[in-house]
């Protein structure tokens, strides 16, 4: 997981090898020697070039459209969360108190216990307990109308889809790309930059502000998609919003005793 310090270091880093190696190549391969193979050079930093933004592009897009999907994962889990404690209200008294309570404390647990646990990489399986008890709980009840009859249905097809996104969660914290993408990003990067490095110019200040805004921009792009790779994780991350404001909705109402 990397940190905004991190990210910071990383671009550094990157700005800081390619202007070195551009120095080094100015001093041992004269500008004059290079100049004449300009126009190779040139084809062969157009096709890298165009190649590597299309890759970039792409893991851009995927691992936000993946980030997305965890922010929308985890506010449908919170709201399934809702729907069952106010669905609850038709279910008989005892097993009513019982689901009331249990979501209070589902909502506690992911906010104060497994957020900052996906944060770390790990998985907290606090929650899971909770989980099982709201289904034997809602399970042992016995409906006496029509109307509890209806909600326990209810309340059970909610609590099944609040199982599936926490579910679906724990899969997304733990999902991340490939190795063998981020080889190609990261060789796919560098080949770029070193490659832009060959032109021959006789002003060498001007070559060296465009690598630096190259290598910037590439080392930005690679930053952004390690960060957002890991939705739960890094400066940029899905945040429990919608337990939040589940929470604050069963500040509303008072705890019940039997």
């Amino acid at each position: 997981m990397l940190t905004t310090f991190d990210d910071l270091v990383v671009i550094f880093a990157c700005i800081l090898f390619s202007l070195l190696f551009l120095w080094i190549l100015h001093r041992f391969w004269p500008t004059s020697q290079r100049r004449d193979h300009n126009d190779i050079i040139g084809w062969q930093v157009s096709v890298l070039g165009t190649t590597y933004a299309v890759i970039v592009g792409f893991m851009l897009y995927a691992v936000w459209s993946n980030f997305q999907a965890a922010e929308i994962n985890a506010d449908n889990e919170a709201n399934c969360l809702v729907s069952v404690f106010r669905l609850a209200d038709g279910l008989p008294a005892a097993q009513r108190i019982a689901v009331h309570q249990l979501a209070r404390d589902y909502v506690n647990i992911a906010i104060d216990e497994e957020w900052p646990a996906m944060r770390r990489g790990e998985i907290s399986s606090a929650g899971h307990g909770v989980v099982q008890q709201l289904w034997t709980v809602i399970l042992q009840a016995r409906p006496t109308s029509f109307s509890e009859q209806t909600s326990m249905n209810l309340t059970l097809s909610e609590l099944s889809s609040m199982t599936e996104h926490r579910r679906v969660r724990e899969l997304q914290s733990e999902t991340q790309l490939p190795d063998i993408l981020w080889m190609v990003l990261i060789i796919g990067g560098g080949i770029t930059t070193l490659s832009s490095c060959l032109f021959g110019t006789d002003n060498f200040k001007l070559h060296a502000v465009q690598v630096f805004f190259l290598t910037l921009l590439l080392s930005l792009a690679l930053v952004a998609i390690a960060d957002i790779d890991r939705p739960f994780q890094g400066s940029v991350r899905v945040a429990p919003l919608g337990f939040a404001r589940a929470r604050a909705t069963f500040a509303e109402f008072p705890p019940e005793t039997q």
